[in-house]
Formats: structure tokens, C-alpha cells, sequence
């Protein structure tokens, strides 16, 4: 077996994450390739939780549509994925919970025998599932000392008791690949803008984005960084505007709801030409939608979020490799040419796990952002119209420089003025930063190629979808090609990856194909539209079926 699924399912407040955690990082020790996808209600404590852990051979970003060990911790997990089993798929459970139902662990007694608390079922589980996958209890051990910091001994204990009582029943081979670190999207994003020199981030906790929130504010002490969580996302927005108007580089995080109380703020970024970076995890809508799900439908609102016309960067990563390398990017586009810059992720990539290998980013290492510096110069001209639309930056407290921000048309000092001259030479000003930031974006990798490169017929996707896309190409001889620069848009790069293909196919996980109908605007138009909108993310089998009736 060198292509494995394994599901864990249980209720809210069973640790299903956690021990999708455990199991993952088992495979990564044992040298495969990890996506990890997790599913939930919007509900504290009950509902069905389920994660999916897929680990092969290549590198991967969608689940299937089959799994070959199922971890039920429920009978729930037994009949509501019951349509994923098949003849061969084995079944850990729960004995005191799931009757008749595979292999049963009886979990009460081990706990019993251990006088180990309730939580640590979760260890008999996998203590048996790694007996049951013929994996040597010396890499379950080295797992667990690894991972779990707190009552190793006693977890050791439950899952010995658990492995000893468990006959081999699908033997998991040996990989062939070096253990990479193992990060969730977010994580990766909080890494990449570290990177890029973050020094404050402030958010209000909504998902899917929250995990950078935590993440962050873990790594503050280790790295100097102010983490501030306000009150509601219009004080994220003026409280992240003042941290970069006083020169800290700061970041704020949110979904499609909190970004709309930020955009009045994102004006005021966009007329002040304050520098800002914006993480914006989608999850479906309208209105409060499917809050713990998955969708690709925002990105027509940020394309056009708020009022006026701005320059502004969108970018959207595929996954946490580039996660780590575009979030650095906005931080330094955003810093060099004063303007906000945008991360467009999706629950499916925040909240997923993938093996991340930190050594070959896309891109090279990001390169630090280099300012435009005031050269002492008086009076200071905050908006100083220079012949790149750049103006040099200074920030209160410098020696004789009077740092004036203004939400009005203004002058070069910052003055407010409603003439018309003004008005037009200041908008002339702000939006020759985008052609700039257009031109600069030719020497970055702002399209993704996949699948089989002179194939005729190409899939054409952006963001999460790069995984299962990207595979599918693969299995039918396609060519997968991704905008990861969304705006501006790379119409260069886009036209020579897509040169001598007869046949566009656009995959998108929205109900309107909002890719495609930017792209248009380009000249690249499509011949056909694959979309899913119901919060899920695309599974490898889905995909592949709707593509096969497309080009048939």
C-alpha cells in the first residue's frame, strides 16, 4: 500500500483533530506524503466530527472518495461513512460504544486497568489501529514521545494495552521519503509573514481564520511580535492601520463576515497609503452560511472591496509551501509599494495539514521588503509625487518629520484639498503603483503549472483546488495551470502557460465561476466550467469523473 486513507470519526470534544494529528505524523515518520482534511459542525460540543488522513508516495492536497481504515470512536462514524468502505477497508472502533462493527478495542476496561482518564481512549485507538496497519510499535512510540508532552507514559501505557490485543490486518509499507514538517495553512500563512517581518497582527477570531490568531500568538515571545486580539473587526482594521502608520508591519486576519466591517478601514488604507496585509480565509455564504465549511465565492468582493479606486495585491496559495512564500511576499509588496495586500485562503487550505518541505519554497527565499526612505529633505512630504507613484516613508517620532495621513483628497504634505487638479494627479499617483507592482510581478512564479505540460487540454483553478487539480491532470494527461497572482491579474504568464491549448476547463469551488469571468476580461476564455458549491472541497474521484464526462 503506498496510497492510504484512513478516517477518525467521534462527536465534538473527542480529540478527533488531535488524534488526526498523532496518526499523521505516524505516516510522515514512516516516509509518506500527508493531507490531512477535517470536517466539523458549527457547534462547541455534540455533532459529527470527522478527519481524513491520506498519505502517499507523491505529494498530495485532496482526500478520496474511499478510505482503508476507519478509527470509529462512535457508531455514528460507522453508518454515516459507510458509502466510503469497501470490501477490504478495516474498522478500529470503540467496543463499549460501536457493537459489531469490526475490530473492537475495549476501551472502559484498558482505561480501567491504566487509571487513565477518558481522553486518552483516543491512544487505545490508535494503539490498535497501528497494530492493525502491521506498523512496529517502536514508530508508534517514537510518535508519541514526540507529540504527546504532557502524560506520555500513561498514553504509552493505553495504546501498548490496545496494540498487544490487536491481530495485523493491512500491512502499511515503508515510504520512501524523509519526514517533512507537517503545517496547517495557517500556520503556514503565520509562518510567511514572520518571514516577510511581521511585527504586529491583530484579529478578531472567526473561522476558518482564527488558527493564525493561535498560532501567532504562540510564536510571539520567540519572535518580538505584538498579538492583539480587540473587540470587533472594526477595531482590528484601526487598530492595524495605527500599528503600520507608526512603522510596525502588521497584518490582520479574518473571513468573508469580519471582512466586511473592515472594508471602510481597507479604504482608509487604500486613500492613506498605508501599508497593511489582509489574510482572508473563505467558508461558504452569504451572511453567516456554513461557517465551518469551505468555498471559494469571495473573490469578486475582494477584488472590489471598498470605495474609490486603489491598487491593490491578491494573491492566492495553494497550499502551505506557498503559503509560506506568498504571505512573506504581500508583507514586502504591501511595505515597498504602500498599499493593502491581500492572502485569499479557504477553509480547505487553513484548516488542512500538509507535509511542507521549507526548503524549496516556490520562489526562493522571500526577499525583505525595501522601503522608500525619507531623505531628510524639509518640510516632509508624506505623498510626495515621485516618478514611481512610491512616496519615501518617515514615521512619528523621526527627527523634524511631521507624518500627516489624511482619509480626504489631500496634497503632497497631506494637506486636505478639493480641487480638482489635486484629485486627479493623487489618483494618477496611487494607481501608477499598480503597473509598477504589475511589471514587478512578471519576475515572481504568479502562475502555477501542473499535470503534463504541451497536453492540449488544460484545467484551469486557483487556490485550495491546486491539490486535487493538479492530480487529476496527472492521471488523464492534462495540463493544470493556476493564477496564484490574482490581481493584477497575470495576463503574461497566464497567455504563455496556456500556449497551443485547444480546451479550457475551469475548476472552481463557487457557483458563478468567478475566475473564469475575470479571466475573460483577459482574452482567456472557457470552454467548459466544473463547479462545486456546497461547502466540500473536491474529492480526487469526484474531480476525475466530472472531468472524464467534459472530455469525453
Amino acid at each position: 500500500m503506498h496510497d492510504i486513507s484512513v478516517l477518525i470519526g467521534g462527536r465534538a470534544g473527542d480529540g478527533i483533530n488531535s488524534a488526526g494529528a498523532i496518526v499523521a505524523q505516524l505516516f510522515n515518520q514512516l516516509g509518506y506524503r500527508i493531507y490531512m482534511y477535517f470536517d466539523y459542525p458549527s457547534l462547541i460540543r455534540g455533532g459529527h466530527n470527522f478527519t481524513i488522513i491520506r498519505a502517499a508516495e507523491m505529494d498530495i492536497g485532496a482526500c478520496r472518495d474511499h478510505v482503508d481504515f476507519v478509527l470509529a470512536l462512535n457508531r455514528e462514524t460507522v453508518e454515516r461513512h459507510r458509502g466510503m468502505f469497501a470490501p477490504d477497508t478495516v474498522i478500529i472502533s470503540n467496543a463499549d460504544l460501536v457493537k459489531d462493527a469490526g475490530t473492537g478495542i475495549p476501551v472502559g476496561a484498558i482505561l480501567k486497568q491504566e487509571d487513565a482518564p477518558a481522553i486518552m481512549g483516543n491512544s487505545a485507538i490508535i494503539g490498535g489501529f497501528a497494530k492493525a496497519a502491521g506498523i512496529d510499535w517502536k514508530n508508534l512510540e517514537s510518535v508519541f514521545r514526540s507529540h504527546i508532552p504532557k502524560g506520555t507514559e500513561k498514553n504509552l501505557a493505553v495504546a501498548r494495552r490496545a496494540y498487544d490485543q490487536v491481530d495485523t490486518k493491512r500491512s502499511v509499507e515503508r515510504g520512501a521519503h524523509p519526514p517533512l514538517p507537517l503545517m496547517s495553512g495557517n500556520e503556514s500563512v503565520g509562518f510567511g509573514l514572520i518571514l516577510g517581518g511581521l511585527e504586529a497582527y491583530v484579529s478578531y477570531p472567526m473561522t476558518p481564520s482564527s488558527g493564525i490568531l493561535h498560532f501567532l500568538a504562540e510564536q510571539k515571545e520567540k519572535f518580538g511580535l505584538t498579538v492583539v486580539h480587540p473587540e470587533n473587526e472594526i477595531a482590528v482594521i484601526l487598530m492595524a492601520l495605527g500599528f503600520a502608520y507608526a512603522g510596525k508591519k502588521s497584518a490582520v486576519g479574518t473571513s468573508g463576515g469580519g471582512f466586511c466591517l473592515i472594508t471602510e478601514g481597507l479604504s482608509l488604507a487604500g486613500m492613506a497609503e498605508i501599508p497593511l496585509v489582509l489574510a482572508i480565509s473563505q467558508r461558504t455564504g452569504p451572511s453567516t452560511g456554513l461557517p465551518t465549511y469551505t468555498g471559494q465565492s469571495e473573490l469578486r468582493f475582494i477584488l472590489h472591496a471598498g470605495q474609490g479606486e486603489f491598487p491593490r495585491l491578491i494573491v492566492a496559495p495553494g497550499d502551505t509551501r506557498e503559503s509560506v512564500y506568498w504571505s512573506a511576499v504581500a508583507m514586502k509588496m504591501a511595505w515597498e509599494y504602500q498599499i493593502p495586500a491581500f492572502i485569499l485562503v479557504d477553509k480547505t487550505l487553513s484548516e488542512g495539514t500538509y507535509s511542507t518541505d521549507l526548503a524549496s519554497l516556490p520562489g526562493g527565499p522571500p526577499a525583505p521588503a525595501v522601503l522608500s526612505q525619507w531623505d531628510n529633505q524639509l518640510p516632509y512630504k508624506r505623498y510626495a509625487n515621485t516618478s514611481g507613484g512610491v512616496s519615501p516613508l518617515a514615521f512619528p517620532g523621526m527627527k523634524d518629520a511631521v507624518v500627516k495621513v489624511n482619509s480626504y483628497v489631500h496634497e503632497e504634505d497631506g494637506i486636505t484639498s478639493e480641487d480638482g487638479d489635486v484629485t486627479v494627479r493623487m489618483t494618477q499617483k496611487r494607481m501608477y503603483k499598480e503597473e509598477q507592482i504589475r511589471r514587478i510581478m512578471q519576475e515572481y512564479p504568479a502562475v502555477g503549472l501542473g499535470g503534463i505540460p504541451d497536453a492540449k487540454t488544460a484545467l484551469v483553478s486557483w487556490g485550495s483546488t491546486k491539490g486535487v487539480c493538479s492530480e487529476v491532470a496527472l492521471r488523464l494527461g492534462l495540463r493544470g495551470v493556476r493564477p496564484i497572482v490574482l490581481t493584477p491579474f497575470p495576463e503574461e504568464q497566464m497567455k504563455r502557460a496556456l500556449t497551443g491549448v485547444q480546451r479550457i476547463i475551469f475548476v472552481e469551488e463557487n457557483a458563478t465561476a468567478q475566475l473564469a469571468g475575470i479571466a475573460a476580461a483577459y482574452g482567456i476564455h472557457a470552454d467548459d466550467t466544473i463547479l462545486r458549491y456546497d461547502g466540500r472541497p473536491f474529492t480526487f474521484e469526484e474531480l476525475l469523473g466530472r472531468v472524464e464526462e467534459v472530455v469525453k
